[in-house]
Order: structure tokens, then C-alpha cells, then sequence
């Protein structure tokens, strides 16, 4: 009956909107003029679900676009892999972060590119507001490394953007990034991570809201840090978990998936450890399909949620479906 009266009622539309329809009403639309209503922009990029008695809002801090053929190891294999997914290079990035609202605690798994990277991120305090929180909300930030698009949104214009925020990251990170030792000894390429890791974390060691912790830790009730070496010397993933559920942030295991899924040993020029990183992601894609648990991507298309599954060589990813509701 329900199937009927759906049909009926679609019919009628239809026939309705053939009547009202004039010769000038036939042609294409017109474009939305400036201000009128359309914007160049998407809806505010935020999505929630639950996570036991845990609400997680992934924040969108835009995209940025790179040719990731010219960035990464093998980039004959990189170009193939995006051609057989009819995708064109160079391809938008998401830049994915991390609320984490325990009901007692609200922590920030990453903080965006803030004023680094361009127009096309630093969107996440927008996003945030979007999502209902302001950024004197959040209670504490968890880096999971060091570097432009993780925590270049700490700061904006050398002033704390979350100003009550304690911010932690494993002390193998600000001990590279924040050495002036380090920084004489770097490639001229490398020290510009090095000028933006001062302006944008140094504000935070200023007012004594810096934490370092060391290799697998226990943060917070239900949140644990997760030695990730390799990409950096400190990287680290949280593990979430609350009555029974489970979710990995795992930063910046992978950048391109569309290639590293399937060829986990192609590299990208930003580790600092090419072969530690790629140890790192095997093991801990290995793990995640072992296990089953939910994984959230840094730069996985946002929300970046889902699942990794073992395939005959390599692994690929499953998105966790969408939900208009947040949940049980």
C-alpha cells in the first residue's frame, strides 16, 4: 500500500510540475547569482556518531590539493593507481581532526593547518562552532605529531586558538621539531616544518600548557596513546574505547588510499623514516583488520571512518556507513 501511494504521488508531481511548466521553464538552470543562496563552499563539514557512552564529531579542516605522483615513492605505481580509479591528480586531501566528548572531557585529536596551508583549510574552528562547541571548550588537544597540518591550527597569528587547552604529544616530536640544534642540522626543505612548529606550538610552551608523554601511555579514561614511529620520530595514534567499542585515530598512516592500502610500502617525502614508517603501517594495518576496530584517517575522505580488511595483496578500506543519527 505504502509502495502504491508512493508512485501515485510521484505521478502527480510529475504531472503537476508539466502543467506549470512554461517554454521558458524547459531549459537548462540558471546559475546562482553571487549571494543568492548557493555558495562555493560545502555545508559545515562535521559528522558525529557514538561511541559507547562517547560522542565523537569528526571536523572537516578542508582539503588540499596535491599531486601526490611527484611526493611519493614509486610515482609510475601512484599515477596507475589513481588512473584505475578514474581518478584525475592532482587529488584533494581531506585534513580530518577529532573531538573526543567523554561527558567529562572534550579533547581534540588534531588541530588542522590553521592559517599554513591556505583557504582551503584552517576551517576547523568554523566547523567546531558548526558542531555546537566553542574552542574555550575543549579541555585538551592530542597531537599526533608534529607538523603543519596536525598542529598548525594551535595557534593563529602567535595566539593560542584553544586557550584553556593542555596540549599532549609523545616528547620524541617537540624534541626534533622544537631543537634549535636539530634545526641548524636540517635541510634548508625540512626547516620550514621547523619555523612552523615554533610559531604555532611555541605559544603553548609559553604558558605551560605543553605535556610530553613517552611511547604507549594511558591518557585519560578510555584513551590511550599508541607509539606510531616512523613518519615522525614521535607519532602516535589514540585508541578510544568505551563499553566494548573501539576506534584507532591513527594520524597519518596514510596519505593516498587509493595507493598505500594496496602497496603499504610506498612512501611519501614527509616521513622522516621511510622505512619506519612503512613498518608501522603494515603492522598496524594488520592489526586493524585482525581486530575489526573503527579507524578514523587524517586524511582518509572525510569523516575518514571505517574499517581496514586483509585482501589476497594488500589491504582496502571500508567506509562505515552514514548515519542520520548519532546512535545507541
Amino acid at each position: 500500500m505504502l509502495l502504491r501511494l508512493s508512485s501515485l504521488f510521484v505521478l502527480a508531481s510529475a504531472s503537476m510540475a508539466i502543467q506549470a511548466a512554461s517554454p521558458a521553464d524547459t531549459g537548462p538552470l540558471p546559475m546562482p547569482r553571487s549571494g543568492g543562496g548557493w555558495e562555493a563552499r560545502q555545508a559545515p563539514g562535521f559528522y558525529r556518531f557514538r561511541l559507547g557512552a562517547f560522542r565523537i564529531t569528526a571536523l572537516s579542516d578542508g582539503t588540499a590539493p596535491r599531486d601526490v605522483s611527484k611526493i611519493m615513492s614509486n610515482p609510475s605505481a601512484v599515477r596507475e593507481s589513481y588512473a584505475a580509479a578514474n581518478l584525475a591528480l592532482p587529488i584533494e586531501i581531506s585534513v580530518n581532526c577529532y573531538l573526543i566528548d567523554t561527558g567529562e572531557r572534550r579533547l581534540l585529536v588534531d588541530t588542522g593547518a590553521g592559517e599554513l596551508f591556505g583557504p582551503l583549510t584552517g576551517q576547523v574552528v568554523a566547523n567546531l562552532r558548526a558542531a555546537g562547541y566553542e574552542p574555550g571548550d575543549i579541555d585538551d588537544v592530542l597531537l599526533t605529531h608534529i607538523h603543519g597540518d596536525h598542529s598548525g591550527g594551535l595557534s593563529i597569528g602567535g595566539q593560542r586558538v584553544f586557550p584553556n587547552a593542555t596540549v599532549y604529544v609523545d616528547q620524541r616530536d617537540p624534541a626534533l621539531w622544537l631543537s634549535a640544534a636539530a634545526e641548524a642540522k636540517a635541510s634548508p626543505g625540512a626547516r620550514n616544518t621547523f619555523r612552523q612548529s615554533h610559531q604555532t606550538v611555541d605559544p603553548y610552551v609559553a604558558a605551560g600548557r605543553l605535556k610530553t608523554f613517552d611511547g604507549a601511555t594511558q591518557l585519560f579514561p578510555g584513551i590511550r596513546a599508541v607509539p606510531l614511529y616512523g613518519h615522525t620520530p614521535g607519532m602516535s595514534g589514540y585508541f578510544i574505547e568505551s563499553e566494548g567499542q573501539r576506534l584507532l585515530l591513527w594520524g597519518d598512516i596514510i596519505h593516498a588510499s587509493e595507493v598505500q592500502f594496496r602497496a603499504p610500502g610506498i612512501t611519501i617525502d614527509y616521513d622522516v623514516d621511510r622505512a619506519g614508517a612503512t613498518a608501522t603501517r603494515l603492522r598496524i594495518l594488520a592489526e586493524a583488520s585482525r581486530r575489526g576496530y573503527l579507524v578514523g584517517g587524517a586524511h582518509l575522505t572525510f569523516p575518514g571512518i571505517g574499517r581496514v580488511r586483509a585482501e589476497k595483496t594488500g589491504f582496502s578500506w571500508v567506509p562505515e556507513p552514514y548515519s542520520v543519527t548519532l546512535g545507541k
